[in-house]
């Protein structure tokens, strides 16, 4: 009725209940709590679908590490990758030939294990950390397709991490499949040489490369893994030499 109505509207000016509107209320906070879960989950679904893990190997005490980290870890930090990283031990003669299309991080003490880790490997963006004060030999690692590589060396030297992009060809991708020589080896047309011995020094990355190669056992007959691993003669070459 009006009489009713003009009741709650002097009800409301006077800030009082009036039982029109007794029913009118905000959600419980136990509502309102469980929907602010469920979006907050969507979200870090959402966000952490969009991130890429990258790979972390570390060598200790005669055994590799493999680790998957969805963030960065703080180099040579064993703890905190054990800890943040999902890692497995992996035995040094287990190592399986693979390719990396991401981010790879390796930590060394010394080279025993990284010709295992890389030669003949696809890494495209690699970053190598000594965590420790040795003095390494001059070896060379042939690592496929790379096209970043950063370095540290902050265990043995204090300078900051240094980075070298070694080829941004736009049609890299395309052509960078690699191909599976007998005992699971790769070959592809970008070879990188990397001179472990580069890590005994506190001068700049330096890289030069040669384009169109033709057959590299014949012109870089010092490298003996071509000797045990022949490489496809109907292809050209790409070689770079990091040191």
């Amino acid at each position: 009725s009006s009489q009713g109505e003009r009741s709650v509207r002097s009800a409301r000016r006077r800030g009082e209940a009036s039982p029109w509107n007794s029913e009118i209320m905000a959600p419980p906070p136990g509502h309102c709590l469980l929907l602010l879960c469920a979006l907050g989950t969507f979200a870090l679904s959402r966000f952490t679908r969009g991130q890429k893990n990258s790979t972390l190997i570390f060598t200790r005490e005669n055994t590799i590490r493999n680790c998957s980290c969805s963030a960065d870890i703080r180099d040579c930090d064993y703890s905190l990758a054990n800890l943040m990283c999902s890692c497995k031990t992996v035995l040094p003669f287990a190592v399986e030939q693979t390719s990396y299309n991401g981010h790879l991080t390796i930590w060394f003490t010394d080279t025993s294990a990284l010709g295992r880790l890389l030669n003949f490997t696809l890494v495209q963006d690699l970053k190598l950390s000594l965590c420790s004060t040795s003095t390494l030999p001059t070896e060379y690692l042939a690592i496929c397709g790379l096209k970043r590589l950063r370095i540290n060396t902050e265990a043995k030297h204090p300078f900051p991490e240094q980075s070298l992009l070694v080829h941004n060809s736009a049609d890299g991708d395309a052509k960078e499949k690699p191909v599976l020589l007998h005992k699971g080896w790769q070959t592809c047309m970008y070879i990188s040489f990397l001179d472990t011995a580069l890590f005994n020094r506190d001068s700049s990355l330096r890289s030069y490369s040669v384009e169109n190669v033709a057959s590299i056992a014949n012109n870089f007959p010092d490298f003996s893994y071509f000797k045990t691993f022949p490489m496809p003669s109907n292809k050209s070459y790409v070689v770079t030499f990091i040191y």
